[in-house]
C-alpha cells in the first residue's frame, strides 16, 4: 500500500502536470505496480477542524465537484463529491481495478468547472491550503485532495514484462541446461553495474551461489532474485571504495587513481549516477585517463540530458536553493506566494545554471543573463505577458533589474524572513555564497531587529536597520552585509519590485567597505563584476569540492588556482572548470597516507551541504 500526500501549501487550483486535460489540482505520480493484479485507490479531502469539507460555500456553476482516477490519461472512476459528508465518511475508493505490472502514471484530479469571470476571480487569490487554514478574508476554498492511496495487488494475476524485468532477464534459459549459462550472463551484467567495474571471478561465484539456493526453493526467477538481493545488500554496491596504495607507491606523496575508478569520480561528477557502458569499456581498456579520450568523454557527458545533475545537486547546493522549499512568507502579506511558485523560483535558477553548461556559456552569466526561463506561474509574478502553462521557456529579460542571480525570485525568497525583507541575510548570502567572504560571526547577547508592532508608526527595514546599528557592537559586521542588501531592497520578500515600504519610498543606496557606491540592483551587479577574480574563485572551490566529494583544505588552493587561471583563457567557459577539475591532481590521484579501509562516499553523495544563511535580523 502506498500513500500519496498533497501538502497544504501546494496551490490545487491549476492543472497538475500529469493529469488529464481538463482538470484541475489533485496530484499525478508514476506508481510502480508489483504485479498483474486488482488494485483499488482511495480519495481524502481536507476538512477544517468542524469536520467541514473546503468547498461547501461556492457559486451554483462551481457546485457539484467531482474528482476521476486514471491510470496512464484513461478514466477508471468518477466521483461526485458531497460536501455534507463528515471527514471521517467521505473516504472514496474505487472498485477493483486490473492493472498490469510496472510503471504507470496514476492520477487523482478534479474536472475543472471554471468558466470566465468565475476562474479570473479564483485565480487572482491563487490560494492554498494553508491560506485557507488561515482563515483568511474574502477566499472561497475549492475542494482540495488530502491523499491518494494505491492498494493492491489484491488478487495477483500474473507478472507482465515491465522495463525493469528486461533490464534484468538479459536472457531466458529455453531448456535447463541453458539456466547456468543465462543465470550467470544476467548475474555478471547485474553486478558490473552496480559495482561500477567488471566482477571478479570471486564476486561470481559468490553471486551464483545465491543464484543456486535461490533456484532450489523455487524457480529460475527465485534464482536471480536471491541474487539480485546479494548485490544491492553488498558494500561494493553501497560504497564507493577505491583502492589501497600499491607497493610500490608508498614512498609517494601520492598516487594515481585505476582508470575504474576515474569512471566512477567522473560519473557521479558530471551525472551524480554510476557509469555507462561505454566508461566502463574504455576504463577497462585502460584508456579513458588518456588526456583527448577524457576530454572527449566529458565533452559527451555533459551534451547527455543527464548532465542536468550538475544544476540539480550542485548548483542547487551552492545556491542555497534547498531554503527555498523552507519559505514560508506570511499570507497575508503575499497572498500570491504558494508552493507552486517556489518550485517555480527553484526551476529558473536551476535551468539557468544548466544553459550555461550545455551551450559551454560564460559563467559570469550567472550575473549578467539577460534571458532567463518561466512557466506561466513565475511570468506572472515578474509581470511577464504572453507565457501560458507549465512549460519552462527561454525569454529575454528587459528590466536590467531581474538580469542574472541577483534578480531572481529564488535567491530574493530565500534571503528573507516571513513578514519582510531581511538586508543583513542578503548582505550575508552576496559576501559568502557568491564571493567567498565569511562576514564576523556576531557578538554575544545582540538584540534582535526591532519589529513594527500595531499602532505604532510603521518604520521601513532601512529606518528599522539604522537605529539597529547604533548599538557600537553591531556596527562593524552591518557595515559591511547591510549595503550589499540595501541595494536589493527594491525587491520584496518574495521578488516583487516595489517602490514603497512602510509608506516610504525605498532607498536603495549606500556604498561598500571600500567606498564603491551602490544605488540598486545593477550597481551592486557591477561591484561583483569588478571583482570578478573572488566570485570566479568562490565558484571553482566550490566545484572543486562538490567533484572530490570533500571539504577542500590548504593544500588544495594551487589546484584551484590552476583551475581558474586555465578558466580566464576561455573567458570562464563552464567547460574550463569542469576540465579542470576532471584534470587535476585531486581528481585523478589519492595520498597516501589516507587509510587502506577509507570509502569515497555512498552512490552520489557529496560534501557536506553548506550552512544556510545565518544572522537572520
Amino acid at each position: 500500500m502506498s500513500m500519496y500526500t498533497v501538502p497544504k501549501v501546494v496551490n490545487q487550483m491549476r492543472h497538475v502536470e500529469g493529469a488529464p486535460w481538463g482538470t484541475r489540482g489533485g496530484t499525478a505520480v508514476v506508481h510502480t505496480f508489483p504485479a498483474d493484479g486488482e488494485y483499488t485507490f482511495r480519495l481524502a479531502f481536507y476538512y477544517d477542524y468542524l469536520e467541514t469539507l473546503f468547498g461547501q460555500s461556492l457559486p451554483p456553476n462551481l457546485q457539484d465537484q467531482q474528482i476521476e482516477v486514471s491510470v496512464d490519461g484513461a478514466r477508471v472512476a468518477l466521483f461526485t463529491i458531497d460536501p455534507n459528508v463528515p471527514e471521517t465518511k467521505n473516504l472514496l475508493t474505487t472498485p477493483k481495478i486490473a492493472v498490469t505490472a510496472g510503471p504507470h502514471r496514476v492520477a487523482a484530479a478534479f474536472l475543472a468547472k471554471f468558466d470566465g469571470p468565475t476562474e479570473d476571480a479564483f485565480r487572482q487569490v491563487e490560494q492554498s491550503m494553508i491560506d485557507i487554514s488561515a482563515g483568511i478574508p474574502g477566499l472561497v476554498a475549492l475542494p482540495h485532495l488530502l491523499s491518494m492511496t494505491v492498494a493492491g495487488p489484491h488478487v495477483v494475476q500474473g507478472m507482465s514484462d515491465t522495463p525493469s524485468r528486461r533490464r534484468v532477464f538479459l536472457c531466458r534459459p529455453a531448456a535447463g541446461a541453458d539456466e547456468m549459462p543465462c543465470a550467470q550472463r544476467i548475474v555478471t551484467a547485474l553486478a558490473r553495474r552496480a559495482y561500477r567495474r567488471a566482477p571478479t571471478a570471486a564476486d561470481t561465484e559468490m553471486l551464483m551461489g545465491y543464484y543456486k539456493e535461490g533456484r532450489q526453493g523455487g524457480d529460475f526467477e527465485s534464482g536471480i532474485r536471491l541474487a539480485l538481493q546479494a548485490i544491492i545488500a553488498n558494500p561494493k554496491f553501497v560504497f564507493r571504495f577505491e583502492r589501497p596504495a600499491p607497493a610500490a607507491a608508498r614512498t609517494a606523496a601520492t598516487y594515481r587513481i585505476t582508470d575504474v575508478e576515474l569512471a566512477t569520480r567522473l560519473s557521479y561528477f558530471l551525472w551524480s549516477s554510476a557509469p555507462d557502458d561505454r566508461l566502463q569499456r574504455l576504463a577497462a581498456a585502460g584508456t579513458l585517463s588518456q588526456p583527448a579520450t577524457l576530454e572527449r568523454e566529458v565533452r559527451r557527458m555533459v551534451a547527455d540530458p543527464r548532465s542536468r545533475a550538475l544544476a540539480d545537486s550542485f548548483a542547487f547546493q551552492w545556491l542555497r536553493l534547498q531554503s527555498v522549499k523552507e519559505a514560508d512568507p506570511d499570507g497575508g502579506l503575499y497572498g500570491n506566494f504558494t508552493r507552486n511558485l517556489g518550485q517555480s523560483m527553484t526551476e529558473e535558477t536551476t535551468l539557468l545554471f544548466d544553459l550555461l553548461v550545455r551551450e559551454d556559456r560564460g559563467l559570469l552569466e550567472l550575473l549578467t543573463a539577460d534571458y532567463t526561463y518561466v512557466d506561466e506561474l513565475l511570468a506572472k509574478h515578474y509581470g511577464m505577458p504572453g507565457v501560458a502553462g507549465r512549460t519552462f521557456r527561454k525569454v529575454p529579460v528587459t528590466d536590467p533589474n531581474r538580469r542574472g542571480v541577483l534578480g531572481q525570485a529564488s535567491v530574493l525568497t530565500l534571503t528573507s524572513l516571513a513578514t519582510r525583507t531581511s538586508p543583513v541575510m542578503r548582505g550575508k548570502y552576496v559576501m559568502e555564497v557568491l564571493m567567498g567572504v565569511a562576514p564576523p560571526a556576531p557578538p554575544p547577547n545582540v538584540p534582535p531587529l526591532m519589529e513594527n508592532v500595531e499602532n505604532e508608526q510603521a518604520l521601513s527595514v532601512r529606518e528599522r536597520l539604522a537605529k539597529h546599528r547604533s548599538n557600537a557592537a553591531c556596527s562593524a559586521c552591518h557595515s559591511m552585509m547591510d549595503p550589499i542588501g540595501l541595494a536589493l531592497e527594491n525587491f520584496d520578500a518574495i521578488g516583487n519590485w516595489r517602490a514603497t515600504d512602510a509608506g516610504t519610498r525605498v532607498d536603495p543606496s549606500g556604498q561598500l567597505f571600500d567606498g564603491t557606491p551602490l544605488d540598486g540592483p545593477g550597481s551592486l551587479r557591477a561591484a561583483l563584476l569588478s571583482r570578478q577574480d573572488s566570485f570566479v574563485l568562490t565558484f571553482t572551490e566550490n566545484l572543486l569540492s562538490y567533484g572530490l566529494g570533500r571539504l577542500l583544505d590548504a593544500r588544495d588552493m594551487p589546484t584551484v588556482r590552476a583551475i581558474v587561471r586555465d578558466a580566464a583563457k576561455t573567458d570562464y567557459r563552464l567547460s574550463s572548470f569542469l576540465m579542470g577539475v576532471v584534470t587535476s591532481v585531486p581528481f585523478q590521484r589519492r595520498q597516501v597516507e589516507a587509510p587502506a579501509s577509507s570509502v569515497s562516499a555512498e552512490p552520489g553523495a557529496r560534501a557536506p551541504r553548506p550552512a544556510p544563511p545565518g544572522g537572520r535580523q
